[in-house]
C-alpha cells in the first residue's frame, strides 16, 4: 500500500479558517473583512463565511460598534486545556526519572509559595545511601538551591523587598547578609544554575534549574541533592551543573518556552 502524503488529505476551507484565527496575534486586536481579504488574498465573501462559521462557535467575536472582528472566549478555554494538560508536574515526571538516573542522586521539582520553596515530586534513584525526601515541605528560599534558582531572575526591587535584614542561620555556610546572597544570585544568573553547598543542612548538597513556561517566566524549579561526599565542587561544575541546566531547559520546552 503506498503511503499518501499528509499534504494530500487538507481540506482548503479548514486550512483558510486557520488562517484567519493566526492574522489574530501579537498586538493586532480586531480586524474587519476587507483588511483580512487583502491579507489572506482571499474573497471578501469567503472571508466573511469563515468569519460567521467561526463566530458561531464562539471563536470568533464581532464588535458590534465598529463591526469589526476578535477573537471569541472558545480560543482561551482551548489555551487553557492546552496548559493544563501540559502542566509541569504531568511533563516533569520523564524528565525527573532521567535526572535521578543520570546523576543517582534524588531529584525535584518545585515551586514558590509566598517566600518559602514547596518541593512538589521527586524522583529517587537506586542507590543505598539516600537523602531524606523533601516532598511537601516548606524550605527557605535563601538557604536552597531551588529557592535561588526561583528568585534569581527578579529584579532588584523585588528581591528587596523579598529579603532584608539579616537572613536566618541554619549552618555555618548559610548566607547571613542581603549582600552575601545577592552576589550569589548573580553568580546564578550567570551559570544557569544554583547550589546549595550545605547551607540548609550539613552533609547536605543541592543543585538547581529555573523551568520556564511559555511566556518566559521561571515558573519551578529542576533540583538534584544528594551527600557532600558525593556532589564534590569538581562535579557540580562538570555533570551536576551541565545535567539540571540539560534537563531544566528541555522540561521548560515542554511547557512551551522558546529562547
Amino acid at each position: 500500500m503506498v503511503r499518501r502524503d499528509k499534504s494530500n488529505y487538507i481540506i482548503q476551507s479548514v486550512s483558510h479558517a486557520l488562517d484567519v484565527l493566526e492574522e489574530f496575534h501579537g498586538d493586532v486586536d480586531e480586524l474587519g473583512v476587507t483588511e483580512l481579504s487583502k491579507k489572506l488574498k482571499l474573497h471578501k465573501n469567503n472571508v466573511f463565511r469563515i468569519l460567521a462559521t467561526l463566530q458561531s462557535r464562539n471563536y470568533i467575536e464581532q464588535n458590534k460598534a465598529n463591526e469589526n472582528y476578535r477573537l471569541g472566549i472558545r480560543c482561551l478555554e482551548l489555551g487553557q486545556t492546552f496548559i493544563h494538560q501540559r502542566g509541569m508536574l504531568k511533563q516533569a515526571n520523564p524528565v525527573l526519572q532521567e535526572l535521578a538516573e543520570k546523576t543517582g542522586e534524588t531529584s525535584y521539582v518545585s515551586i514558590m509559595r509566598g517566600n518559602e520553596v514547596v518541593y512538589l515530586d521527586s524522583v529517587e534513584p537506586e542507590t543505598t545511601v539516600r537523602v531524606v525526601s523533601r516532598l511537601g515541605l516548606h524550605m527557605p528560599t535563601h538557604a536552597t538551591a531551588a529557592g535561588k534558582v526561583l528568585v534569581a531572575f527578579e529584579s532588584e526591587e523585588d528581591l528587596r523587598k523579598r529579603f532584608s535584614g539579616e537572613l536566618k542561620s541554619y549552618t555555618k555556610n548559610t548566607f547571613r547578609t542581603v549582600e552575601e546572597l545577592f552576589r550569589d544570585l548573580e553568580a546564578v544568573r550567570e551559570k544557569g544554575y544554583a547550589t546549595d553547598l550545605e547551607e540548609f543542612e550539613e552533609g547536605l548538597r543541592c543543585v538547581a534549574s529555573p523551568i520556564r513556561d511559555y511566556t518566559r517566566k521561571v515558573i519551578g524549579a529542576l533540583s538534584v541533592s544528594g551527600p557532600a561526599h558525593r556532589l564534590a565542587d569538581e562535579k557540580i561544575q562538570t555533570i551536576f551543573g551541565a545535567e539540571v541546566v540539560r534537563l531544566g531547559k528541555e522540561l521548560s520546552i515542554r511547557l512551551g518556552f522558546r529562547e
